[in-house]
């Protein structure tokens, strides 16, 4: 099982791997006709995918770490490498946006601006297609590995396809004598780079403080209860290394059970959990049930 997941990370470099060239290439094109077209919004947008360079490569740098072995000094493995890279992407995304609104409120305010070359608006076009193509390709990746990390980068593809469709909206609006409309639409693009940073960094945290999915944690006590000597699930907390769910549990049995007796269904508890929930660690800790009647 553990090698599968190794596997799995492996595979989920392909994913991040396409990202990182199909950025770079619309970035440099977009930077280029952006400057070229002075189009305030294409130039905003070419920003937004150098950002997700950065996001894409801190998701293969984590990627690559957390296929590290356990050693002397990291016993629970690497698996988080992927959650701090994540962090750290979403900094330097967070200080691009707040950049790109700056740069664009001072051009709106400094006015004079003339409507952009309308090839900006066709590039936004050809942008959206190749991002579309590349979200299908990250989806379909996640869901074959079951990668919380590729689905992230699949949900940042099409949200940088649809933002390619709203600036070439912006820009072919423009040409209707309303250029601040191409510097409207930049400045929507520096929020969604804010927006996207945020809802990076507030994942990251989450998961970095070990918070857990209150709906999982019910679910994992459910499957317990299914347990034929499983008498009450006293405690049950959980979190994530990585993308993988770690889980500490108390039960309640029958006090007048052998060490065996208990253990077996300690041993019973943990695979049932791997089998049923794909939960990568189970810790299962048995206590008597004193309040019970049987076998007095």
């Amino acid at each position: 099982m553990e090698e599968q997941r190794y596997h799995n990370l492996k595979l989920g470099e392909r994913g991040a791997y396409l990202s990182i060239v199909a950025y770079i290439c619309l970035s440099i094109l977009k930077l280029f006709i952006g400057y070229l077209s002075d189009s305030e919004a294409l130039k905003a947008d070419g920003l937004n995918n150098s950002t997700d360079i950065i996001a894409s490569i801190a998701v293969l740098i984590g990627l690559k770490l957390s296929r590290k072995p356990a050693d002397k000094n990291h016993k629970y493995g690497h698996w988080k490498s992927e959650t701090i890279a994540s962090l750290v992407a979403s900094f330097i995304m967070m200080a691009v946006g707040i950049q790109v609104l700056i740069s664009t409120a001072t051009s709106f305010f400094q006015g004079g601006k003339e409507s952009p070359d309308i090839m900006a608006g066709y590039v936004g076009i050809f942008s959206f297609i190749v991002m579309y193509f590349v979200y299908r390709y990250n989806k379909k990746l996640a869901l074959k590995i079951n990668s919380q990390a590729v689905m992230a980068a699949a949900k940042d593809n099409i949200s940088d396809a649809w933002v390619s469709i709203g600036t070439a909206i912006g820009i072919f609006g423009s040409q209707l004598h309303m250029p601040w409309l191409d510097t409207l639409t930049a400045l929507a693009v520096g929020f969604l780079i804010c927006k996207t940073a945020w809802d990076i960094f507030r994942e990251a945290s989450h998961d970095l403080s070990d918070g857990f999915d209150e709906n999982q944690i019910e679910m994992y006590k459910q499957t317990i209860q299914t347990i034929k000597d499983v008498q009450k699930v006293k405690d049950i907390k959980g979190r994530y290394y990585g993308n993988n769910a770690v889980v500490d549990i108390v039960i309640l049995v029958q006090p007048n059970l052998s060490l065996k007796q208990a253990h077996d269904i300690s041993t019973l508890v943990e695979k049932t959990l791997k089998e049923k929930n794909d939960v990568y660690d189970v810790h299962v800790h048995v206590e008597p049930n004193t309040t019970s009647n049987e076998g007095e």
